[in-house]
């Protein structure tokens, strides 16, 4: 059997205030292509369809066309509700739904229920496990603590039973949306730590031939039974070095996991550039990123004037701008307090001055400011003493 394994699409989420929802689109046309160019099985989406438990309504009629489209294909699609999504919601009309080939997998009580497809081998049985939040299911799922990795034990324990009860040679897919160890987060997932805790052994999913995830954003082989598909875009700077794609993968009658990656189009490239505001506006070497989204770090002793203005004029499309000032290599080894010991207050001002300057001191009209200023504090405090 043949499976497209896909997952985050968060529909609805900008990057950076730009909206994304022309390229989410293209990603969803991309991926209807991808299943009749492949001769795709059944589509697998392991959650966060949406970016939010409400989501816009240009987003519902995005995945509502995404429905259509996959249905038209004759394509069975199975897919999960994410820690983004509101299980609730995404799961209206799935029963209806379902008569189209489209099964939606949001409520914890159907995960040792299965979808049942057939090929030429026999059955696999596709289990669903929505984001399953540790403290809403723990009782339901009678797990002794309230992690994710009890309750994920107890989610397996009732996919275990009923493989039990089926045929011998009945393959088995887990679609669950969990963060487990090994994964390399980014910056963009929405933290599901509790207790301390955010991430689950692989071993909670032993006894099934494939697991798909989805919550990490990054494409990942966490063993060749389990992967991560990764977000189709890329929604942080922190995946600048992400390849975008969807996997491909074969389960063979005898269990066999074949791989494979499919690109996804990328609306355009992210570079996180850092340096002095006047190399980065001059050196060629950048100029491969002047149609890039850019996230721009300067590291100026001094803050330039106008820096987003003048980057703009090179990389139109600089999105973040960040400050990270040089230090001088004498303030590497000594703390802050011990630099100032022994200074008048006066001394220390323009030490301080320059500390937060990145080593460049005040000027002399600076230094008379200040001086002004202390001059002012004395007298001040002379005549608080001299009227008691």
């Amino acid at each position: 059997m043949r499976m497209l394994h896909t997952s985050d699409w968060h529909l609805g989420r900008s990057f950076h205030r730009v909206s994304l929802l022309e390229a989410q689109a293209a990603y969803l046309d991309h991926l209807v292509a991808a299943v009749r160019e492949h001769d795709v099985d059944v589509v697998l989406v392991a959650g966060d369809i949406y970016d939010r438990a409400v989501p816009p309504l240009t987003a519902v009629e995005l995945f509502d066309t995404a429905l259509h489209r996959l249905a038209d294909a004759g394509v069975p699609t199975v897919m999960i509700s994410g820690n983004h999504d509101s299980g609730r919601r995404l799961g209206v009309a799935a029963g209806l739904i379902e008569r189209a080939g489209i099964h939606l997998r949001t409520d914890p009580a159907g995960a040792g229920t299965p979808v049942l497809l057939a090929d030429t081998h026999g059955d696999v049985a596709f289990y669903g496990f929505p984001y399953l939040e540790p403290a809403l299911v723990r009782d339901q799922f009678g797990a002794d603590r309230a992690g994710h990795e009890s309750v994920l034990t107890a989610a397996m324990a009732r996919v275990r039973a009923d493989l039990a009860g089926r045929p011998p040679g009945t393959r088995s897919v887990v679609l669950a949306h969990a963060f487990v160890a090994g994964g390399a987060p980014s910056d963009s997932e929405r933290d599901i730590t509790v207790g301390g805790v955010a991430a689950v052994p692989s071993g909670v999913f032993d006894g099934v031939d494939y697991v798909a995830l989805g919550h990490l954003h990054g494409s990942q082989t966490i063993t060749e039974r389990i992967r991560y598909s990764g977000s189709p875009l890329a929604y942080s700077f922190s995946e600048a070095g992400h390849r975008k794609t969807m996997w491909l993968v074969d389960l063979d009658g005898d269990g066999t996991v074949r791989a494979e990656r499919i690109d996804c189009p990328v609306p355009r490239p992210l570079a996180r550039l850092r340096g002095r505001l006047d190399d980065l506006l001059a050196d060629p070497a950048l100029d491969r990123h002047e149609d890039a989204w850019v996230e721009a770090t300067l590291t100026d002793p001094v803050r330039p004037a106008d820096p987003m203005a003048r980057l703009t004029e090179r990389f139109p499309h600089t999105l973040s701008l960040l400050f990270d000032p040089e230090r001088p290599d004498d303030e590497t080894g000594a703390s802050y307090a011990r630099r100032l010991r022994d200074r008048d207050d006066q001394q220390v001002a323009e030490d301080f001055v320059a500390h937060v300057r990145g080593g460049a001191g005040p000027d002399d009209q600076e230094r008379a400011a200040l001086l002004r200023a202390f001059d002012d504090v004395r007298v001040d405090m002379a005549r608080r003493e001299v009227t008691g």
